[in-house]
């Protein structure tokens, strides 16, 4: 799967101020085929804060391990994250469906100091698109295929 538009909203909860980052899932190439008997079906979890806030893209039936997805998710997070832990990152974690269960096929993650960065979010025109290819790496922590995509920074 492949990423990343982005461009974020602040809402105000009480004391808690978030932000919501869009994230486009375009494609991956060359990930591990984890489904040895029929063709894989991937799908990505996208993510900031894991226990906070997720989203699913849906399954792509006919990829194998190459899925296409053009498909835009939208994940909140804490607005003060990115101030306080300089190793908070924008995941995808690749799942294979399956009937029984989920294998994890991947994941890659770019650091929201990265996303965030440069730009004004009131003037779309000072924040550029900006391709991104990221390594997707493997549970056991070699590299095993790529999740491209691209970026735009901006108020939605």
């Amino acid at each position: 799967m492949s990423i990343m538009s982005e461009s974020w909203t602040t809402f105000q909860r009480g004391e808690d101020e978030l932000r919501e980052i869009e994230v486009l899932i375009i494609s991956a190439q060359d990930l591990k085929n984890v489904k040895h008997l029929t063709k894989m079906r991937a799908y990505a979890v996208v993510y900031v804060e894991k226990d906070f806030h997720m989203a699913k893209t849906q399954v792509d039936e006919h990829g194998g391990t190459n899925p296409t997805r053009n498909q835009l998710v939208k994940v909140k997070f804490h607005a003060k994250l990115a101030e306080k832990d300089v190793l908070a990152a924008v995941n995808v974690d690749i799942y294979e469906h399956g009937h029984v269960r989920e294998k994890p096929a991947g994941s890659a993650r770019v650091l929201l100091c990265d996303v965030l960065k440069g730009g004004d979010a009131s003037d779309p025109v000072d924040n550029p698109i900006q391709c991104l290819t990221v390594q997707v790496w493997r549970s056991s922590g070699r590299p095993q295929g790529l999740l491209c995509g691209f970026r735009q920074l901006g108020g939605s």
